[in-house]
């Protein structure tokens, strides 16, 4: 059995640790019976084993998912893994409950919500709401050569904000969830702007700013995904490929991917 799972999007501005997007690239994990050694040291293994036991199983991982870029490959691994548990010892896959036994191997609920349901999709208190299929513009992800560690990052956050900073956040949030929920472009639009993680992440992405102050032809905004470094980039549909081949021009070193909403999260293939 085959099992895909996609990358994702976290985040997305002010919808911090609550909204993930579902991107079209994809891990897989091919797992068939055997008695080969089980590395019980990785994470797909280990999410796994949360379901059923790997003994008298081997896998085999596909990795396309650019690894600490802020994209969700490991989210992805811990997808696959459960995904493939749950199967493997007959049952059917359901996100909330997979999402419950691997959420501490992840420790993103967004990241794994979006990876396991697909879409757009709000997370909370274990549970998963998939709004919507698409989101209101298209994705052209600027991937740079550096990694970020998602612990440095999240050490990099202060302990508390000042309220007026919160409530832009809050405010550009409910605007995010409006805007997804409605496809609404000119409320998506409004709502890329966060002053609750992105500002203190500046420094391991400092071309963030450098593309909100020139937006590329076509792009309504840009945000940080996850914890970077990666930087998504949101063009008007239609527009992805000129914006793209615009970055592909400033940002020569980085790889730049246009990449649709995935439409399914994990699932065996066949």
């Amino acid at each position: 059995m085959i099992v895909r799972a996609p990358a994702t999007t976290a985040n997305v501005g002010p919808g911090f640790d609550c909204v993930g997007i579902a991107l079209d690239l994809w891990n897989e994990v091919e797992i068939e019976r055997g008695d080969g050694p089980v590395d019980r040291g990785h994470l797909g293994v280990r999410a796994f084993e949360r379901l059923t036991q790997a003994d008298g199983w081997t896998f085999r991982w596909t990795d396309r998912i650019p690894r600490a870029r802020g994209l969700g490959s490991s989210a992805a691994t811990v997808a696959l893994g459960v995904v493939a548990g749950e199967l493997a010892r007959g049952g059917t896959p359901h996100p909330e409950t997979l999402l419950a036994a691997g959420v501490d191997l992840e420790g993103h609920a967004d990241n794994l919500a979006a990876a396991l349901a697909g879409g757009v999709c709000l997370t909370w208190d274990g549970r998963i709401a998939r709004i919507a299929d698409s989101a209101p513009a298209a994705a052209v992800v600027v991937v740079p050569e550096t990694t970020v560690s998602t612990e440095e990052s999240r050490r990099a956050l202060p302990a508390t904000v000042p309220h007026a900073d919160a409530a832009v956040s809050a405010g550009r949030a409910a605007l995010l969830g409006a805007a997804l929920a409605s496809a609404s472009h000119e409320l998506f639009a409004a709502a890329l702007h966060d002053r609750l993680h992105e500002p203190y992440r500046a420094e391991t992405a400092p071309w963030l700013a450098e593309i909100r102050a020139r937006l590329p032809v076509g792009a309504v905004g840009a945000t940080l995904s996850g914890s970077g470094p990666s930087i998504v980039v949101w063009a008007e549909h239609g527009q992805a490929a000129a914006c793209a081949a615009e970055l592909e021009q400033r940002y020569a070193r980085a790889q730049i991917l246009e990449l649709a909403v995935a439409g399914s999260g994990a699932a065996s293939s066949h």
